[in-house]
């Protein structure tokens, strides 16, 4: 995998909506947002652009990464928000011109499509971030969102870096082993949704990354039945679980009528008998961590360490 050079003050950074439109309120405050980290901004016309609830065309969407990635002056690309659209533009990319040209890719949520599509068709790191105009301008983003993302995208090649929770954050044990391999994933509706694609998420052998937000305990479950019933999860060395926010029973008046998230994890993924940790503080909340997709990462799932070794 390569990896792409790290950001520096100073540099340009492009940003991009490959999903949704950016509610125009939220625009400004996330350019700033950007600018006060040290880095010159490029806003894409997606930012601005609105085609129902997609930011532009799939062909506007997409010739935008295109064009981010070929121009050389651009030297990072945030997407400034996530929600739904980017696997529409994937049959529209130019991945032999992105894999020529690797840079700091960083976003979550709807930008799973991306991440994957980047990590196994070119070949370099993306980052599983925060991003503009939703986390980095909220009142309650905190210092080790800040660092975490910081560290991310301005040290990319460093290697024995450790995968921490805040201190006050414990993760949790699933179930115990080692392994070592690719970290893989991010949301999974969307690495659910690859699934039967020539996008589909390529899993055998390595530590698969899954959050979700708003989706309730019965349509976890069918997701996670499909990715083991496609034969997913049995290929992977080991699983991290990330945040679930607002993944509960579908009536909350009647939990009795659903499944715990903890049930059925236990009832799914225990069974793999692989190392498996919960709780990692990564997802649709605050504070949330930089992930370094494509990086190979070992996972002690009893002592909690988590290290990028590769």
């Amino acid at each position: 995998m390569k990896i792409p050079k790290a950001l520096k003050k100073g540099d340009t950074i492009a940003l991009i909506s490959a999903s949704s439109a950016t509610p125009p309120g939220k625009l400004y405050p996330a350019i700033e947002s950007v600018e006060k980290l040290g880095f010159k901004v490029v806003v894409g016309e997606t930012s601005r652009a609105r085609h129902g609830y997609l930011a532009g065309s799939d062909e506007l969407r997409a010739a935008e990464v295109n064009q981010m990635f070929r121009d050389p002056s651009i030297d990072g690309i945030f997407c400034i928000r996530g929600g739904y659209g980017a696997t529409k533009i994937l049959p529209f990319l130019d991945y032999d011109m992105i894999q020529a040209n690797p840079k700091v890719f960083a976003g979550y949520s709807d930008v799973t499509a991306l991440h994957i599509a980047f990590n196994q068709n070119c070949n370099f790191v993306t980052y599983h971030s925060p991003m503009p105009s939703t986390e980095f301008i909220q009142s309650d983003m905190d210092d080790y969102t800040w660092d975490c993302f910081i560290n991310g995208v301005m040290a990319t090649e460093s290697s024995g870096l450790q995968l921490d929770n805040p201190p006050a954050q414990s993760m949790t044990t699933l179930v115990t082993g080692q392994a070592t391999g690719q970290l893989v994933g991010g949301n999974l509706t969307l690495v659910t949704a690859s699934l039967g694609t020539p996008y589909e998420i390529e899993t055998q052998g390595k530590i698969l990354f899954l959050e979700d937000i708003d989706e309730n305990e019965q349509r976890i479950d069918r997701m996670l039945t499909q990715l083991k019933l496609a034969g997913k999860l049995d290929a992977v060395a080991g699983i991290l679980l990330g945040a679930w926010t607002n993944c509960g029973p579908e009536n909350p008046e009647q939990p009795e009528n659903s499944l715990s998230l903890q049930t059925i994890f236990n009832e799914i993924l225990v069974p793999l008998k692989k190392p498996i940790v919960m709780d990692i503080t990564c997802g649709h909340c605050l504070p949330t961590m930089t992930l370094p997709l494509g990086r190979t990462i070992n996972v002690n799932a009893e002592t909690h360490m988590i290290k990028v070794v590769g």
